[in-house]
């Protein structure tokens, strides 16, 4: 049950006045014709993206996990929820729901096995199996094929992505923050000596596994239902969209949710702002990896999540100077 009472209560309250009245602002400016359809449409794909990032989040950064992979889920929600509602009339949220349940099992069938390796040789498995949904989707004519899925309706808006975004990042902080997620950090610092304590290290690397494919599954749904349109060979689900979530993770830090969030914004944004630039779009990237761990390798949000406490702290170092937030005395 959600606290209300005391310090973190009115924290909790602010944080969720803050989600709606971000919403409510965002519907206000659309339904005066100030955001068009074109912005929904960017920030959209900015809530997909934190869903994509945070899970992943979930794998690499809290459970030390590599994975090359995680397009691969997104493919199999996306198509997996195109192809029932275009064949079978399914309703969206049934489509949705089995669009990320199909991709838990995959992750946990993929995860069994895989996840007994480590280092460079997970990565390699999981970026052989991102590849391999992705051939066998070039090689299934009644999705298209290589031409791509068409005529998928648009189910997805602007609304549905951002709430089942912000509850993507509230289950997952919840999950890391509870017992479970305290053994999924232990692996990642030592895997070896969590083993020795009693902790199923191969259960915890299946479950953060699921997990993470799960809603990257919803996250191929909704994006899927949003363009209406889904190709192997456009970069959507391929290597190559794996490479950029990993790089919105690492920019923002790994094990950071905060930063998995700020950054997801920036770089769905920033394409957008260079258009006139785009053929350098994959020279502008490992330019920002580079000035990233040569200056801060951390990440861009290092140890720092946006939390009570962390607020608390910097009011109390102000109080402690005599001074108020703004510099003044």
């Amino acid at each position: 049950m959600l606290n209300l009472k005391g310090p973190q209560g009115r924290w909790n309250f602010f944080m969720i006045a803050g989600i709606l009245g971000l919403y409510g602002l965002i519907q206000l400016l659309a339904a005066a014709k100030i955001l068009l359809s074109y912005h929904l449409q960017i920030l959209s794909l900015a809530c997909i993206n934190i869903i994509l990032v945070v899970s992943l989040n979930l794998i690499m950064g809290f459970t030390g996990q590599f994975s090359l992979g995680h397009a691969g889920f997104l493919a199999i929600g996306a198509y997996l929820s195109a192809s029932l509602t275009v064949f079978y009339q399914l309703p969206f949220w049934l489509a949705l729901i089995a669009s990320g349940l199909a991709a838990a099992f995959v992750g946990v069938l993929i995860g069994l096995p895989a996840l007994r390796l480590r280092g460079d040789y997970l990565a390699i498995a999981t970026l052989g199996f991102g590849e391999i949904i992705r051939v066998i989707i070039l090689n299934i004519s009644a999705v298209g094929g290589p031409r791509g899925f068409t005529g998928i309706p648009r189910h997805t808006t602007f609304g549905l992505t951002y709430f089942l975004m912000i509850a993507a990042v509230v289950i997952i902080k919840n999950f890391i923050y509870s017992a479970h997620g305290r053994a999924c950090i232990s692996i990642r610092e030592d895997e070896t000596a969590a083993g020795s304590l009693g902790i199923n290290t191969t259960y915890y690397k299946v479950v953060a596994f699921a997990i993470g494919a799960m809603f990257a599954g919803v996250a191929g749904a909704l994006f899927s239902h949003y363009m209406q349109f889904i190709s192997p060979t456009t970069g959507q689900i391929g290597f190559m969209r794996s490479v950029d979530i990993l790089i919105m993770l690492v920019l923002g830090g790994l094990g950071n949710l905060t930063g998995s969030v700020v950054v997801a914004v920036f770089l769905t944004f920033l394409p957008e702002f260079l258009r006139g630039f785009a053929e350098y779009r994959m020279l502008i990237y490992p330019v920002l990896l580079l000035l990233m761990m040569l200056f801060r390798p951390e990440g861009l949000m290092g140890k720092t999540e946006l939390s009570y406490s962390y607020l608390e702290n910097i009011f109390s170092k102000f109080k402690r100077k005599g001074l108020r937030p703004d510099g003044t005395n």
